[in-house]
């Protein structure tokens, strides 16, 4: 059956189609994948190793002082440093997006779900713009691209029903965690394009990703819209800070006092620069040293501990 529209309906779907069109073009822009032949690319590449597994590692040297330095034996002082100025004349924008993607790494990927005011659609996303900043209350952070008027659907539902949730991505979904990142037009699914299957929540109407080994339920605390310095007036992200609600993890992943996730199940998949994801391999712990222990066991020797200059 044809819908007929009328003329204030007319006008909210020219909007919208004209918005995803501003989204599809503006991706396309960024040309993100570097590779005309990507299939041939991965085709020449090793297979994925299934052996690489989450363990403990001595750190790259062990017998670090206080003092020491870098760990490279001074090598790195002997590069040189270029400045980038983000707002010099005729640096595109998309510039500092690529150069700070490619050097922010490895950055957690926030998997949102949400849903529409009226309940008739749902929206599954990935956001690499995300990071936890509070524990009491739990705060998150996410940050869109674009501002209100040109908010992409997950950033509409968030506003209007305040409500999301976050996922943690791992390596046993991630394809198919990507693949809701296709620019489908407003309404099509996301969780059907990537045969994920949504988990009832308890404080929110929205669903959490059952593949995920961690998941928060959020609530909206605020956001802020941010204006392009390049060309005023143009808005060029939204910040969002979320209070999370509940928590969800898998039993096999959660120690005793539901304090501490293991990392050999999480298996978290990080973003990194392009069209670039990362593994979580091999870890290494260093404790957080004590300035009082230090001293007492001499290991704070003459010369180290010294008032700070203007240098510094």
């Amino acid at each position: 059956m044809v819908k007929n529209f009328g003329d204030d309906e007319q006008r909210i779907h020219d909007t919208a189609a004209s918005h995803e069109q501003e989204m599809m073009d503006a991706e396309k822009a960024v040309k993100r994948n570097p590779h005309p032949d990507f299939e041939k690319v991965q085709a020449s590449r090793p297979e994925w190793d299934e052996s690489i597994q989450w363990e403990f590692i001595k750190t790259k040297s062990p017998e670090w002082k206080l003092g020491s330095g870098g760990n490279d034996g001074g090598e790195s002082l002997k590069k040189k440093h270029i400045e980038i100025n983000p707002y010099e004349e005729g640096r595109p924008a998309i510039f500092n997006y690529k150069l700070l993607i490619s050097s922010i790494v490895p950055r957690p990927i926030g998997f949102l779900s949400t849903r529409s005011e009226d309940g008739t659609s749902t929206n599954l996303a990935p956001f690499s713009y995300t990071q936890v900043i509070n524990h009491d209350p739990p705060i998150f952070t996410v940050g869109f691209a674009g501002g209100y008027t040109s908010a992409k659907d997950t950033l509409t539902n968030l506003l209007a029903t305040r409500q999301c949730t976050i996922n943690i991505v791992s390596e046993h979904f991630i394809e198919a965690a990507n693949a809701t990142s296709i620019n489908a037009p407003y309404g099509i699914s996301e969780w059907a394009i990537s045969g994920l299957h949504p988990a009832p929540c308890t404080t929110v109407s929205c669903s959490r990703v059952k593949e995920a080994v961690f998941a928060v339920e959020g609530h909206l605390m605020k956001t802020e819209e941010f204006e392009s310095r390049v060309t005023p007036g143009k808005k060029t992200g939204v910040l969002a800070l979320i209070e999370g609600t509940r928590f969800w993890v898998r039993e096999d992943a959660v120690n005793a006092e539901r304090s501490l996730v293991d990392p050999a199940v999480l298996r978290p998949v990080s973003r990194m620069g392009g069209i670039t994801y990362g593994r979580t391999g091999p870890g290494y712990e260093i404790p957080r040293p004590d300035f009082g222990k230090m001293r007492e066991e001499g290991r704070l020797v003459d010369g180290l501990v010294k008032a700070k200059t203007e240098e510094q």
